[in-house]
């Protein structure tokens, strides 16, 4: 099996794994973080150029588990962390860091917020070494160990 073809079966794995804990995933930690998360891997080469925008943004509105919140609530949120990040990507890269830790008191939240970072930044079947710095940089500020998600 290729690299490609286990990271794709990795990533389908994951989206399993969230689906199954949609339920316990409702808080507004779980929320923000996971947005933050989504910005992060959009902008995960130092840019966010639009269609990538779009493109993270439709797979929010189509996540089962994210579908637990208002559609125009995490598009907002999603699009303030991106704001972020574009107007001045190290600072603001520090700034959205700070959100995904608020999933840290909860174990099963931050697992499930790096969960979506890798489904989100393996979406276009090509989980690339940016998405995978910034996914890897999200498990630091949840004290998760990279190595858990293959990374």
């Amino acid at each position: 099996m290729g690299l490609l073809d286990r990271f794709k079966e990795t990533a389908t794995q994951m989206q399993t794994q969230l689906v199954a804990k949609k339920n316990d995933l409702k808080s507004g930690a779980f929320r923000d973080a996971s947005m933050a998360m989504c910005a992060l891997v959009a902008a995960a080469d130092g840019t966010i150029d639009p269609s990538e925008r779009r493109k993270v943004a439709q797979l929010i509105a189509t996540n089962d588990v994210l579908q637990n919140f208002p559609a125009d609530d995490l598009q907002r949120r999603f699009d303030g962390n991106c704001d972020k990040l574009s107007a001045d990507f190290d600072f603001g890269r520090v700034s959205v860091l700070q959100e995904v830790a608020k999933a840290k008191k909860k174990p099963a939240e931050a697992r499930a917020v790096i969960q979506i970072g890798i489904v989100i930044g393996g979406a276009d079947g090509d989980f690339d070494k940016d998405e995978q710095q910034v996914v890897r940089e999200a498990c630091y500020a949840l004290d998760l160990p990279p190595h858990e998600f293959g990374l």
